[in-house]
């Protein structure tokens, strides 16, 4: 069948959010200047393993007064910032405004660097002619960061859970995406990088590419394939 559009994933597709060091450093540096290296430093790891940057590593444990909230966090911006505040308070910072400062700093579009080709992904897919869609499981507005980068133009659809309250692998989610770009699942291609989040878009008919969500640059041209896919 002909591939007329195709669904991106966000975080760990096309763009990746900025090291926990860089996200602690861009926080903390800024809040308390005299703090020493390896104060950040110390704080990035402790932050790093409980999970607290969206889009970075997963908590190596959830409290269990978390638990629940930490399953459906992607379906309210409230569940959302509850839920990685939450985490970051694990951790004792010196000033408990901090981790509200830290889940601000997250949502900036300094904190997310695209892929190296993402863009020109996006510009040959419009080039074709086949519909785009960002389909996202999140709490906040993502539209900002990919204004800001430049990719907004090549994207005809946004689907963020928060704004539906269903969150992937829900099938509804990839629903309303093809319904947004007028294109039936089987003539659609997912791309992402949670095998059972993004997998998801199998059940509705959807074919589905996966890549691995490294730090941006050590991924230069993981979009690329998407291209040959096309058919």
């Amino acid at each position: 069948m002909t591939t007329k559009a195709v669904l991106f994933d966000f975080s760990g597709t096309l763009l990746r959010i900025e090291s926990t060091r860089a996200w602690v450093g861009a926080v903390l540096g800024d809040r308390l200047p005299s703090a020493p290296a390896e104060e950040l430093d110390r704080y990035a790891t402790l932050l790093d393993s409980a999970g607290a940057l969206p889009g970075g590593a997963p908590p190596l444990r959830v409290p269990p007064a978390l638990t629940g909230l930490w399953a459906t966090r992607d379906v309210s911006a409230a569940r959302h910032r509850a839920a990685y505040t939450g985490l970051s308070r694990q951790v004792d910072l010196p000033d408990d405004a901090l981790h509200d400062a830290l889940y601000e700093r997250h949502m900036s579009p300094a904190a997310w660097q695209p892929y190296p080709d993402a863009e020109r992904v996006l510009r040959e897919l419009r080039a074709r002619g086949v519909g785009v869609a960002v389909v996202s499981n999140i709490g906040w507005d993502l539209r900002p960061v990919l204004r800001q980068h430049g990719l907004d133009p090549y994207v005809d659809a946004y689907v963020l859970s928060y704004e539906h309250g269903v969150q992937k692998p829900d099938p509804r989610l990839f629903r309303t995406a093809c319904e947004a770009l007028g294109q039936e699942p089987a003539h659609t291609l997912m791309v992402g990088d949670d095998r059972h989040a993004d997998g998801g878009a199998a059940a509705l008919g959807c074919a589905v590419h996966f890549v691995d969500a490294l730090p941006a640059a050590d991924r230069p041209d993981g979009l690329l394939p998407v291209l040959g896919l096309l058919h």
